[in-house]
């Protein structure tokens, strides 16, 4: 019996290695229209008897201005050209600093990787499965495709998913014509959208976009992101 079990507990973890393989390949081609977080703001929304109404609208990276993808960039991972999916300077960081609130160190990557593929959740099991997904990704994606699905799936605002969406709904224009002050303003609410406005900004979006404003320009402009 004990020998069963473990053939079966084999070929489940074999059969779960090809078939996330193959899912991670096909994505690295197809526009992600729905994902599980999408799903699950849902579901909170309806349960808190709120607007469900989703905001979401692919456009692929060349349709994008690349100041919204140099101000992301800014903002949340400026190792991204140059790391495999994770920043152990950052992560060391975040585990040093004296702090009362933990900061997040979580690349891009692997923000593509819990958006894309999971559930949120601070379970260890979730945490290997993300480690897992984004090694999958920065093996078989670009790193021009990681940022274009980052660009449209992140929430970046209430309920609106992707920066198209975010531009179309705050901004009423398209994603390839933001100024970067725009894209920079975008970038400012990620770490919380349900709670910051790019519409009505607070005092901390304001200060907060111009810090990243000044990053852009020390990164170089989107001369950086130019060889991805």
């Amino acid at each position: 019996m004990l020998r069963r079990l473990q053939f079966i507990a084999l070929k489940v973890f074999l059969a779960f290695l090809v078939l996330s393989v193959v899912w991670v390949i096909i994505l690295r081609f197809l526009p992600i229209w729905v994902t599980p977080y999408m799903i699950s703001r849902k579901i909170d929304a309806f349960r808190a008897d709120e607007d469900t109404e989703i905001y979401h609208d692919w456009e692929p990276y060349e349709n994008i201005s690349k100041e919204v993808a140099l101000a992301v960039v800014a903002s949340e991972d400026q190792n991204f050209p140059n790391h495999w999916g994770f920043d152990f300077d950052q992560i060391y960081n975040a585990m040093t600093e004296d702090r009362k609130r933990a900061r997040g160190a979580s690349t891009i990557s692997q923000q593509v990787a819990k958006n894309v593929f999971l559930w949120h959740g601070r379970s260890f099991v979730r945490k290997g499965l993300e480690a897992y997904f984004t090694v999958l990704i920065e093996v078989l994606w670009s790193k021009e495709r990681i940022l274009e699905v980052y660009l449209n799936v992140a929430e970046m605002g209430k309920m609106t998913f992707g920066v198209e969406a975010a531009s179309l709904r705050y901004y009423n224009k398209s994603a390839k014509r933001l100024t970067r002050y725009e894209a920079a303003r975008i970038a400012a609410v990620l770490p919380n959208p349900i709670r910051f406005s790019i519409q009505n900004p607070s005092a901390y979006v304001n200060k907060r976009t111009n810090q990243i404003v000044r990053q852009m320009r020390y990164l170089g402009g989107q001369k950086y992101l130019a060889d991805l």
